[in-house]
């Protein structure tokens, strides 16, 4: 029996049918000098890894191992769990700490702002980090887009 079409796939779909060939180039970081806050490391920002939605097909395995070849120590992700699923990704979390990756997740839903304590609790930790010289990278889900 085959659904009505109100319920076939949409565009915004990320099931299972789509191409399972993923993306071989790099996974792009910006990196975000912090001169302008008197400090001297840089902060990275990237995509959400191993990502697959839509027409992004990244490998998450491969992904990994990259921020892990960079020397990135710690990632703050601001994709609650049901967007790491969502985007195909739900063991991203588990994966970083398997790499060795220190990982600050604090859930912000898509399009969201966090409340002024979260903003406190994450810049704190982010200050922590930058202090202590760890290379640090910032994601979400949408890849960045930084001019300085």
């Amino acid at each position: 029996m085959k659904p009505p079409s109100s319920l076939q796939t949409s565009e915004f779909d990320s099931s299972d049918e789509e191409p399972i060939e993923d993306e071989q180039t790099p996974i792009q970081i910006s990196w975000l000098p912090l001169s302008r806050v008197n400090c001297s490391q840089f902060l990275g920002l990237c995509a959400l890894p191993g990502c697959k939605f839509k027409d992004i097909r990244r490998n998450i395995q491969k992904d990994t191992e990259e921020l892990k070849s960079y020397g990135i120590q710690d990632i703050f992700v601001f994709c609650t769990r049901g967007e790491l699923s969502k985007y195909r990704v739900p063991n991203l979390l588990d994966l970083y700490q398997q790499y060795g990756i220190v990982t600050h997740h604090h859930p912000i839903p898509d399009g969201g702002t966090p409340d002024i304590a979260s903003c406190c609790e994450i810049m704190e930790e982010l200050a922590i980090c930058l202090k202590n010289n760890r290379k640090t990278l910032i994601h979400s889900r949408l890849s960045p887009t930084v001019s300085v």
